[in-house]
């Protein structure tokens, strides 16, 4: 699904629970886009979103129930509208190289 194809989001639900800035709970994932151990980027229904951090783990996908759990020293959370280039590769192309 491409960005521009995105559900209108005046009709999307997502959450975002940040428990104690260190554990992250988002849904309406669509794809994680990368991660290391200071930035995640997600590919969300309502854009995408960038969360940066120190000994940052992605614990839990789950693309079918369109959630994502990180862990980490959580900094900073942003939305962002601007085009990701997919080439770089994707969580899940990762894990099947």
């Amino acid at each position: 699904m491409q960005i521009e194809e995105r559900k209108n989001p005046v009709n999307t639900m997502q959450n975002i629970i940040l428990e104690n800035r260190n554990k992250l709970t988002i849904t309406g994932v669509l794809d994680v886009l990368s991660f290391d151990d200071e930035i995640v980027i997600l590919e969300t229904e309502l854009g995408l979103l960038t969360a940066k951090g120190e000994n940052i783990k992605v614990n839990k996908v789950s693309l079918e129930s369109a959630d994502v759990i990180i862990e980490g020293e959580i900094r900073s959370l942003e939305y962002s509208n601007k085009n990701y280039d997919k080439k770089q590769g994707n969580f899940i192309s990762k894990i099947f190289k």
